[in-house]
């Protein structure tokens, strides 16, 4: 199981638990997850995509600095050398490329609904 989805599972688990207090019932009391959300009025997995929304946002805030900053300096810079074994290089504007295709792609399939 990748990082990612790790900490996805993780965030997901802490929200259901968040919820389950603020309607002060136990995983005894035998609710649904669905039935609580559906009680509070919250979407699936709204942690998650709020966390997805800011980074958004920051990279669009970044992208408008001056270009001599140190912060937009960081984003290009390329560390000289050999990299090692493994998997390959992965920089932060291809993961926020992949998750604002995946944004895209969501906000793609709730518009066709």
């Amino acid at each position: 199981m990748a990082n990612e989805e790790r900490e996805r599972l993780t965030l997901q688990r802490t929200e259901m638990r968040m919820i389950r207090w603020m309607c002060g019932i136990k995983v005894t009391d035998r609710v649904t997850c669905d039935e609580l959300r559906e009680r509070l009025g919250v979407d699936d997995i709204l942690v998650i995509t709020v966390l997805q929304r800011h980074m958004l946002r920051w990279h669009v805030h970044v992208l408008k600095k001056y270009e001599n900053g140190w912060v937009k300096t960081c984003l290009g810079y390329e560390v000289e050398g050999v990299r090692p074994r493994g998997s390959p290089k992965k920089t932060w504007e291809l993961c926020y490329r992949k998750k604002l295709s995946k944004q895209t792609n969501m906000q793609g399939k709730c518009n066709g609904l």
